[in-house]
């Protein structure tokens, strides 16, 4: 088993692809045939695998959400960190925290048009951990 912390700064709100970061770490495992487990510490950003040709894939999927979950509606009273707090949070929830990639001949086994992202729900994002584990 492997297990390594990424560190990653968003400039901004938005999707951010960190698909070498982790393949980076996959490699470090060493490990040929098996499971590359994600996991990020935090309860206002998460991870998706979308595609990674076309950026207005990334740019729709910003807007769908954003108008999904807008800052500012009426029935939001958590906003202790600002408007966007809650919001955040709730994007996180509707979107994933943790991922599960197979492993093969020692990389990680996605598809042609596939990237993983960090999706940073903020306006000031912080630095984020991504716990990287490949069994």
């Amino acid at each position: 088993m492997f297990s390594r912390a990424l560190s990653v700064r968003a400039p901004r709100r938005g999707l951010h692809e960190i698909t070498e970061a982790v393949a980076e770490a996959v490699g470090k495992s060493r490990v040929e045939t098996g499971v590359c487990n994600l996991f990020i510490r935090h309860t206002s950003a998460s991870l998706i695998i979308q595609e990674n040709y076309d950026p207005s894939a990334r740019r729709d999927l910003e807007a769908f959400l954003d108008r999904l979950v807008p800052e500012g509606a009426p029935w939001i009273t958590h906003t202790l960190e600002g408007p966007d707090d809650m919001p955040s949070h709730i994007k996180s929830v509707l979107t994933q925290v943790s991922l599960t990639i197979p492993v093969q001949g020692g990389k990680l086994a996605l598809g042609t048009w596939q990237g993983i992202y960090l999706w940073e729900h903020r306006d000031s994002p912080t630095p984020r951990e991504i716990v990287v584990s490949v069994f």
